[in-house]
């Protein structure tokens, strides 16, 4: 198959949502119909122990919840789909800001009860900031929940989304009997039996056929028509170009957990979902048809196999193809490296492949030359913009609680930080060592992990800090600036990559600091100008 053929039938997408919005389990469902899993795993139900597909970190089985962001392949209808299952708990935000950078479309899941909740809308407003393309996918149809058009108004009002309904539900909760599938025109009657065919639809050309009323009944039937046609009044017609502008929404509805509404999303995703979108690098914009290879780290996965000591960086091919054993430039070290076993991913499987195309999410063996952000390219010194670390909300000193272990302990906060788990701050005055994260849960995380898979154990302590923010100052050898270390050298560290720090402790120092010292700049992100 041609190159440019491989990259039309690629669609890169990630699925945000607040956790317990069903995410995990629309992305089984949807590896179901690519006849990549062949059971979907009862994603909440610890008797059976098989676990969702796409959660594989032991502690993400033990809380139900997606802490690590996998990435799954499958094919579809002559299509090859690369999902990016990100963590909906809000403790591991950046994570999912960093895999943002990676997609070039985005499935947003909605509980239908609760409606739009608040991490909701802040990845919505990154995804919005960038224009990526949106489909809503409103979840838990069978349960009691909001009225549809609350539902769609709310989407509207809190994410400032222009919506259009694709689906649309017959009945709600208890009275819950399908949907009709505006896009296809047909109607999906629902069971309540998530084993049965999932291609039971029926036809319908005309809505207004009395066939309707002998299939949902008299007065189902009615309000159908007359929600459809205050839909068509009320909403815009679907329109592709704007859609992938990033300017409309279409909603669809479903039950992931019934596998309901589910075909009808994939169906009308895969035509209208963008292949391969070009992404701006430092120098120049790089379009996903050039001939030279060019791809970016988003995520770095330690231990992703326990049994081997192995580090998988996660690299997004933006350009060209990605051959295996051919040498690329590292551009940050300036050194070529080959890969003689890039890994493409189905679930906890993993396969070596020999090329890859753009689109495609490529898992390259790490022994610690990749950071977060690095890029790669067949030679251009360039370097794809848009990953940042954010100052963290928590702040904990960490301490060795087994002094014979003290080089495990060094050796697995390392490689957890370059993963982007948290960040490592080390103050200057004592090169004592404070660990910084999004939310708390990552604390029990890297406890967690540090115990079992370095065999490190450590204990935290408070440190009163609010922010971090990376210092710039104008003039490094002005006496403001040295003023400034002097005053503040207690509160000043080091980040991984060397750059100066201050940690304030309340946003009064924060201001007091920079009407006192106007020269030296403060930055609450690491990737700065």
């Amino acid at each position: 198959m041609s190159f440019q053929k491989e990259l039309l039938r690629r669609r890169t997408f990630g699925i945000i949502s607040h956790p317990d919005a069903g995410k995990t389990t629309l992305t089984e469902k949807l590896l179901l119909f690519g006849g990549a899993i062949q059971e979907a795993g009862a994603v909440k139900n610890n008797k059976i122990k098989k676990g969702a597909t796409s959660d594989f970190m032991e502690i993400e089985r033990q809380r139900g919840i997606s802490v690590a962001t996998s990435v799954l392949a499958f094919n579809y209808k002559d299509k090859k789909i690369n999902i990016l299952d990100t963590p909906g708990h809000k403790d591991f935000a950046e994570d999912t800001f960093r895999t943002l950078t990676a997609v070039d479309s985005v499935i947003v899941v909605i509980d239908v009860a609760k409606g739009v909740e608040e991490q909701t809308e802040k990845l919505v407003e990154v995804c919005r900031m960038r224009n990526i393309p949106m489909i809503v996918f409103i979840n838990k149809l069978d349960r009691e929940g909001k009225d549809a058009f609350d539902l769609l108004d709310e989407v509207e009002k809190k994410l400032k989304l222009r919506v259009t309904p694709l689906s649309f539900p017959i009945g709600m909760g208890y009275d819950f009997q399908g949907i009709y599938n505006i896009w296809e025109k047909n109607i999906n009657l629902f069971s309540g039996d998530s084993k049965k065919n999932i291609e039971d639809t029926l036809e319908f050309s005309d809505i207004n056929s009395p066939e309707l009323e002998k299939i949902i009944g008299e007065k189902p039937a009615e309000k159908l028509r007359e929600e459809l046609e205050l839909l068509s009044e009320v909403y815009p017609e679907f329109d592709k170009k704007t859609y992938l502008d990033g300017n409309l929404q279409p909603v669809f509805f479903g039950s992931a957990l019934n596998n309901f509404g589910v075909r009808e999303l994939l169906d009308c995703f895969i035509e209208i979902a963008p292949s391969p979108r070009p992404k701006m690098s430092d120098t120049r914009l790089v379009n996903p048809e050039e001939q030279k290879m060019s791809g970016f780290v988003f995520k770095i996965h330690a231990n992703m196999d326990p049994k081997h000591r192995d580090r998988l960086a996660f690299i997004k091919i933006v350009s060209g193809t990605f051959e295996r054993n051919k040498p690329y430039n590292h551009v940050r070290l300036g050194k070529s490296f080959k890969f003689s076993s890039p890994n493409a991913f189905f679930a906890e499987k993993k396969e070596i492949v020999d090329i890859s195309y753009p689109g495609d999410i490529v898992g390259l063996h790490d022994t610690g030359n990749f950071k977060i952000g690095d890029t790669l390219t067949e030679g251009e010194n360039m370097n794809f913009k848009g990953i940042p670390s954010f100052s963290p909300e928590h702040f904990r000193y960490i301490n060795n609680a087994d002094p014979l272990k003290a080089k495990q302990l060094e050796k697995g906060i390392d490689q957890l930080m370059d993963e982007g788990v948290a960040q490592l701050f080390t103050l200057e005055m004592n090169n004592r060592k404070i660990i910084g994260t999004v939310g708390a849960l990552q604390y029990e995380v890297i406890q967690y992990r540090l115990e079992h898979e370095y065999g490190a154990k450590c204990s935290y302590e408070n440190f009163p800090v609010h922010k971090a923010c990376w210092v710039k100052p104008d003039d490094s050898k002005n006496e403001e600036f040295k003023e400034f270390k002097r005053i503040k050298q207690k509160f000043l560290a080091h980040d991984k990559y060397g750059q100066l720090v201050f940690l304030a402790d309340s946003e009064f120092t924060i201001q007091m600091t920079q009407s006192k010292f106007p020269s030296v700049k403060l930055f609450f992100t690491s990737e700065f100008d």
